[in-house]
């Protein structure tokens, strides 16, 4: 089979899709048009095993293949963000307020893509593929959503991608280790106690306790961590006070922590900061914490190696490239919760000769569309060479 010739002669298709689904962007949790007209597409490609989620807006659909073997699902995300389009495109959001900032209008349209290849193959291939749209990405909560409904079932390994607009295209990246860090949220109360800003000896200042937990946690990060761990403790939003002439009898600290790191370390160290800190100066602090992504680890050799294989054999080792571990997060992760290894990674957006770089959720962030063949390539590549590797094991 002859993919990157396939994906070539779908070059226009693929583009076209890219720049409609650019054009209806759906916030996470509303994607209920973008499913209706992806099934309308599938259905278009000729795939009939279709299922629509129940509990959201998910959609999965499978190519089912000529000859026995394992099932490989591939994975795009379909959700946009609650951002002001500025790229001036002729082709830019008709939703008002709404845009395919973060690139997932490109992930459909490499999915499609792809379906489009492997579904002209089916006979040849060993397996079945599924393909897996998902909702809600950028709120964390899709991919356990689908999981929940038993979206993977039977699913033996699972690929994906994010176009990224700091990364020169045609670069395709599937580095082996850290990848992408988890997203964890907090929220720290403190209670303390009013009084009269002429008297805070009749009081216990939750602004001054706040802000000593605010500074014991960058402590944390510098003193308690090993520094051969990446960790980032951020508090963005600090809320406290009524009146500027009374001390704050409550605060609240909100923020977020990106590592590597697996288990409850992080939050028990905080815990133990927030509230230790607090008892020091007569208050109180509760912490509520939230796992809201796991870190995205490429850690399977085979899938590694079958992944950056299928890059070079299509175009070159040039083409393959290995960034550094980034600290944003994903939710792709969980789809490994339950043991179903799955590699993950980049697929460069910026044309170097363009005179700007937007990165990704910028209201101006657009892609080089040369990338998007190449993007749909590689994943029916990888999905082909994994069930003729699994086949024969």
């Amino acid at each position: 089979m002859d993919i990157k010739t396939l994906a070539e002669q779908y070059n226009d298709y693929i583009i076209d899709r890219r720049r409609y689904y650019h054009t209806c962007p759906e916030l996470s949790g509303e994607e209920k048009n973008t499913r209706a007209h992806l099934k309308e597409d599938l259905e278009a490609l000729g795939i009939t095993d279709i299922h629509e989620l129940e509990t959201c807006y998910g959609l999965t659909a499978t190519i089912h293949g000529g000859k026995p073997g394992k099932t490989v699902a591939l994975r795009a995300d379909i959700d946009a963000l609650p951002v002001k389009e500025e790229t001036g495109l002729p082709f830019a959001s008709h939703n008002e307020g709404k845009m395919h900032a973060c690139g997932h209008d490109n992930h459909m349209a490499m999915l499609l893509g792809a379906a489009k290849i492997l579904n002209e193959v089916k006979d040849e291939l060993s397996g079945d593929v599924r393909l897996v749209f998902q909702p809600a990405e950028e709120t964390a909560v899709g991919a356990l959503q689908m999981m929940k409904e038993h979206a993977l079932d039977g699913v033996d390994a699972i690929y994906g991608v994010h176009v990224w607009g700091t990364y020169d295209a045609p670069g395709i990246a599937f580095p082996a280790g850290n990848l992408m860090a988890c997203c964890h949220g907090f929220t720290i109360e403190v209670e303390g106690k009013s009084a009269h800003a002429s008297a805070p000896h009749e009081g216990v200042d939750a602004v001054m306790v706040a802000s000593s937990i605010l500074q014991s946690i960058q402590q944390l990060v510098s003193r308690m961590n090993d520094p051969l761990n990446p960790l980032v403790i951020t508090v963005g939003k600090v809320t406290a006070g009524n009146r500027w002439n009374v001390l704050a009898g409550h605060a609240t600290l909100e923020g977020t922590v990106r590592t590597f790191l697996t288990g409850t370390q992080v939050e028990d160290a905080l815990r133990k900061v927030a509230e230790c800190t607090a008892a020091a100066f007569g208050a109180k602090a509760t912490l509520s914490y939230q796992y809201m992504t796991e870190p995205v680890i490429n850690s399977d050799e085979q899938l590694n190696r079958i992944a950056q294989t299928a890059v070079t054999k299509l175009y070159g080792k040039e083409s393959l490239i290995t960034p550094a571990p980034l600290m944003g997060s994903e939710d792709f992760s969980w789809f490994g919760k339950d043991g179903i290894p799955y590699i993950y990674g980049f697929v460069a957006s910026h044309n170097k000769d363009w005179d700007y770089m937007y990165g990704n959720h910028h209201e101006k962030y657009d892609v080089d569309e040369t990338i998007l063949h190449r993007g749909a390539a590689v994943a029916a590549q990888f999905a082909a060479d994994y069930l003729a590797e699994t086949a024969q094991q």
